[in-house]
């Protein structure tokens, strides 16, 4: 019987430079469109997002500097 590792608690952001970014995005929306996994690292990490994750976009304003995230979020098996 296979053991899974144990997930460490983890928040983090990580710049990537444009063209990196626009590819993270380019096959995000290619698995989203497909209905598939989408398996990705970030800052070292693999990461393996779920087809049924729930997708947001969030918006915050400070009085100094703007945010916008495109979030997904899913639960852990």
């Amino acid at each position: 019987m296979a053991t899974r590792k144990k997930r460490t608690k983890r928040d983090i952001e990580k710049n990537y430079p444009r063209r990196q970014f626009i590819a993270k995005l380019r096959r995000l929306a290619d698995c989203l469109e497909r209905g598939e996994r989408l398996r990705i690292q970030v800052a070292g990490e693999r990461v393996s997002v779920p087809p049924d994750a729930v997708i947001n976009i969030e918006h915050e304003r400070g009085s100094s500097e703007e945010e916008i995230e495109f979030q997904l979020k899913w639960t852990l098996d």
